[in-house]
């Protein structure tokens, strides 16, 4: 196999990988649980994750941002060295983990839970049978595809079907809130996608 042939080969699992996603009513009740504390009720969307997992859940939290939801990231490492005072009423957590069984995951979770007794969890995981998955209150499972890594080890396959899981909670959100152009556009003052976007909302007006 060539080298243009491994690239179609990685492309075709990956993107076979994304159809392959369990599709459930986990997703929109994930959605529903983010618009009805963070839209409806002033909360905000805590996000968590370790290593590549946490960088994820770093981007979907500043995604969010951009679209409505106020989001923020909390490393589950610091959280325990005082920065789980982050947590207010009526905020959720969306916390990342593909094994399920991410040690620092498990003591955010039973932290926060001490800390706030009614805060609801979002978990997204390859193993949906898996402690993390269990204590969840919406669990959105990856369908656990083996990753293209060589070695099946690193975060390759796994962390692209988080970041897609992110993007579908992000759209479904959107859409429920009816966020539109005029609203993003507030949220983006610099670059092509604040120029872009003031440009269609006053296409919108005009």
């Amino acid at each position: 196999m060539n080298f243009n042939e491994k690239i179609q080969d990685i492309l075709h699992k990956e993107a076979q990988a994304i159809l392959d996603i369990p599709v459930s009513d986990q997703f929109e009740k994930a959605v529903n649980l983010i618009v009805e504390q963070v839209h409806q009720k002033g909360g905000k969307l805590v996000t968590s994750g370790m290593g590549k997992a946490g960088q994820i859940a770093m981007n979907i939290a500043t995604t969010f941002c951009s679209t409505g939801i106020p989001a923020v990231f909390l490393h589950p490492s610091e959280a325990q060295h005082g920065d789980l005072g982050i947590l207010q009423k009526n905020d959720l957590m969306l916390v990342i983990s593909n094994s399920g069984k991410t040690r620092e995951i498990l003591e955010l979770l039973q932290l926060a839970s001490t800390l706030m007794p009614e805060l609801k969890f979002i978990v997204i995981t390859g193993n949906n049978q898996s402690e993390l998955a269990q204590r969840a209150d919406v669990c959105l499972f990856t369908g656990a595809p083996g990753e293209v890594c060589p070695l099946g080890l690193t975060p390759t396959t796994s962390t692209t079907l988080m970041t897609v899981i992110g993007d579908i909670l992000v759209v479904g959100a959107m859409e429920a809130t009816h966020f539109d152009v005029h609203q993003y556009a507030l949220r983006h003052h610099g670059g092509y996608l604040g120029t872009r976007s003031r440009e269609q909302s006053q296409q919108k007006k005009d």
